[in-house]
């Protein structure tokens, strides 16, 4: 009986937790959907110009370098 409590246990236990995570969520509304959008999409534009920066800057020294031997 121990076995099959030491299996039911942790599942139980799971089970409360993602119900009690679920009734807490809720729907964002449009204020804060924008908010979470714009702020994504500052990060992806932002990150294109680290990308953009980064290999704007190592292509040439990677020239120098591969062109050199």
């Amino acid at each position: 009986m121990d076995a099959i409590d030491s299996v039911v246990d942790p599942l139980r236990e799971f089970a409360s937790s993602s119900v009690r995570l679920v009734k807490r969520c809720h729907k964002p509304d449009r204020k804060e959907f924008t908010k979470v959008a714009f702020r994504t999409a500052i990060g992806f534009v932002v990150m294109g110009f680290v990308g953009f920066f980064v290999k704007l800057i190592f292509i040439p020294i990677n020239n120098i370098i591969v062109g050199s031997g």
